[in-house]
């Protein structure tokens, strides 16, 4: 974005501003051979807003390709995802992994 100024009545023109997007982040749950899956589903559903068929075809993905995606989120929201998932999880004595990792 440029702004325009006018000074001692010469037109003066700012550099113009870069603003990067901030860096985004792939939130994966990972297989495990103790997770039930309808938690899997529950999880997807509570903390990623899918509705249940969508939630069910990621967890097949994770269950027969070893992870799947929940969603592309900026830094922060990604990591905290990843705690509420893994917190969320450990109260219900699962084992299930969620991890972030740079999208490229």
């Amino acid at each position: 974005m440029a702004t325009t100024h006018i000074q001692d009545g010469a037109v003066q023109e700012a550099e113009r501003t870069r603003i990067r997007r901030p860096p985004l982040y792939k939130v994966l749950l990972l297989n495990d051979d103790f997770t039930p899956m309808d938690f899997v589903v529950t999880v997807l559903q509570k903390y990623f807003g899918m509705n249940r068929e969508r939630a069910t075809q990621v967890m097949l993905q994770v269950h027969q390709e070893g992870m799947g995606m929940c969603g592309v989120f900026t830094k922060d929201i990604a990591s905290t995802k990843v705690e509420q998932v893994i917190s969320y999880a450990r109260q219900h004595q699962h084992p299930l992994a969620c991890v972030m990792e740079e999208n490229e």
